[in-house]
């Protein structure tokens, strides 16, 4: 081989790793992102799930968001099949938003998250709202503060168990590190994000265990690091767990590749920087369960609770 040939060659390589590097992932079935929070852009909110390999989202948007998500699913329906509304359930209006955001087509109200307790009176109204308009409630759950929400969001989750049983007309989605930090026994809110092998019976996984009502996605930190704890428990958790847990990512990469400089700060978990939070969480199922589970949970479960077409 001459010298020109194998400079061409070369070339061709160098010209053609990029390429590869910026094809998206493919999963083992079609992936709907439950968690997925509006950016400012409609080229934004497409990039991402493009670099991600998602084949839709569930958009969590303002309830004041509808003209602006209306416009987005016109243009990209298959990609933006629904949207969830959320109001600050501290001010007086905040059912009259909410019944207006379903009025406009939202199919769920969230991510609520305010420094309210989660059995206050405050949620309390929302749980009402909710099983009269036939719609889930995605929240987050939160007892220690971090760099990016301070404070604690939803308090409570060890009483919760009395909420479900309270509001059995109601479906909740829980979410947030409180909620996922729990599915081991020997938490007792002394980090955010604890490591180390799971305890069996926590309180989420009894929660899910005990009451048809409560389901959960698997998006942000807080869920990656819940399910890469204990591979052998991650396992069994999600086949009993099968027909409750919905994917989500509340990533906030620009790309779908960890690129971006909201991902990219003290912000973030540091074991989270620079990595796109859909696709982590999608290798973390990949590996743990079955294809067929794996569909559930990022497909199917989502379709049903909501109502969408398939």
């Amino acid at each position: 081989m001459d010298r020109r040939t194998v400079l061409a060659s070369l070339g061709a390589m160098a010209a053609a790793g990029p390429l590869r590097a910026q094809e998206a992932p493919r999963w083992s079935a079609p992936v709907i992102d439950m968690h997925f929070h509006m950016r400012r852009t409609p080229e934004l909110n497409i990039a991402h799930q493009q670099g991600a390999g998602v084949t839709a989202a569930n958009l969590l948007a303002r309830t004041d968001s509808a003209a602006a998500v209306a416009s987005l699913q016109a243009q990209r329906p298959v990609l933006f099949p629904s949207w969830f509304g959320s109001a600050d359930v501290t001010k007086p209006d905040a059912e009259q938003l909410l019944t207006q955001a379903v009025k406009s087509g939202a199919k769920g109200f969230g991510e609520l998250k305010f420094p309210v307790a989660a059995d206050g009176p405050e949620m309390r109204r929302v749980y009402d709202l909710a099983a009269e308009l036939g719609v889930p409630v995605l929240i987050h759950f939160q007892e220690i503060g971090q760099p990016a929400a301070p404070g604690g969001y939803n308090t409570g989750i060890k009483r919760f168990g009395a909420i479900l049983k309270a509001y059995p007309r109601t479906k909740f989605i829980g979410h947030a590190d409180a909620f996922w930090a729990n599915i081991s026994a020997n938490y007792h809110e002394q980090e955010a994000y604890p490591t180390g092998p799971i305890v069996p019976g926590g309180v989420m996984d009894k929660l899910l265990s005990d009451f048809p009502n409560l389901f959960a996605d698997t998006s942000a930190n807080s869920a990656n690091n819940a399910l890469s704890r204990d591979s052998e428990f991650t396992k069994y958790f999600l086949k009993r767990h099968q027909n409750k847990l919905h994917f989500g990512s509340d990533c906030n990469c620009d790309d779908g590749k960890g690129g971006g400089a909201a991902q990219n700060s003290d912000r973030v978990a540091p074991r989270m920087r620079g990595k796109c939070v859909a696709q982590e969480t999608l290798k973390v199922l990949t590996a743990a369960t079955t294809p067929e589970i794996f569909r559930k949970i990022a497909w199917t479960n989502a379709h049903r609770l909501l109502g969408l077409k398939a």
